[in-house]
């Protein structure tokens, strides 16, 4: 006996276009956003449902991956950049996502090490931090991709750079304190951003001019979704490089400083 599938491919209640079909159906070909879910009776389709699910589970699972950081530190390698690995004063995972503050400062052996590296590392221009965040896969992922670039573009600019800190838990504060530490005139921080139900690996970059403990995020400039499906990572090293230039010749960074790079808009018709 032939049987058919009762859940309707679309919204039964949407008014149909000249071709029958949902019109909204269109727009979804266009986004990653959740249109033209149809639904059956009063409640979401069988396969939105599952979708959605799908989505929220990849989500936790990205805040509850463990850290790579010796497989970052083999891939910087290969690409002849120098690292060392840092600890925040979070011990663990869930320490670090229950308690924001410790992963905002170094543990006390961390912060010892530096200081004695600072001495033999002299002044610079920029210190890299790589931090898992709450999304360790954007930082395995993207982070490489976005800092081999980044490093050729300034380095062609005539900025020196400290080795790339690996620190895992971190927030985007600790920069604040590393730089102080090693007084390099910029910090630029990547880490795994927030997960959404559709960007999972999402990693967020965000860079401060002289920083110390007063610092805010006022102070900050973020350029955030760098992944091949938003903003590539050749792109944000691009649009970070021109960011960082920028920001060392105003001497500012945060609110003060504004993206001049994005095209004007086209003036508008004379009336008349």
């Amino acid at each position: 006996m032939e049987t058919t599938d009762p859940t309707p491919a679309v919204n039964a209640d949407a008014p149909a276009g000249p071709d029958g079909r949902d019109p909204w159906l269109e727009l979804a070909g266009f986004t990653s956003a959740r249109v033209a879910l149809g639904r059956a009776g009063g409640s979401l389709r069988t396969g939105s449902l599952l979708d959605f699910r799908l989505a929220h589970a990849r989500a936790r699972d990205a805040v509850q991956s463990a850290f790579n950081a010796g497989g970052l530190e083999r891939d910087l390698k290969r690409h002849g950049l120098a690292s060392c690995s840092l600890a925040t004063s979070a011990s663990d995972r869930r320490t670090f996502l229950i308690r924001p503050d410790l992963g905002r400062r170094l543990d006390d052996a961390s912060r010892q090490r530096l200081q004695e590296l600072a001495t033999g590392w002299g002044h610079r221009d920029l210190a890299i931090l790589v931090s898992d965040g709450l999304a360790a896969q954007a930082a395995e992922r993207h982070a490489v991709a976005a800092i081999v670039p980044l490093v050729e573009e300034l380095q062609g600019a005539g900025w020196s750079l400290f080795p790339i800190l690996i620190v895992p838990y971190g927030r985007v504060k600790l920069q604040d304190e590393v730089g102080r530490l090693l007084g390099a005139r910029h910090t630029l921080m990547l880490l795994g951003e927030r997960p959404g139900l559709g960007s999972p690996d999402s990693l967020g970059a965000y860079f401060t001019f002289e920083p110390r403990a007063d610092r805010t995020d006022a102070d900050r400039n973020c350029v955030s979704n760098i992944r091949p499906e938003g903003l590539p990572p050749a792109a944000a090293a691009r649009k970070l490089a021109q960011l960082l230039v920028e920001s060392a010749r105003l001497g500012v960074s945060g609110v003060a400083l504004k993206d001049t790079g994005l095209p004007k808009p086209p003036k508008p018709a004379a009336l008349g």
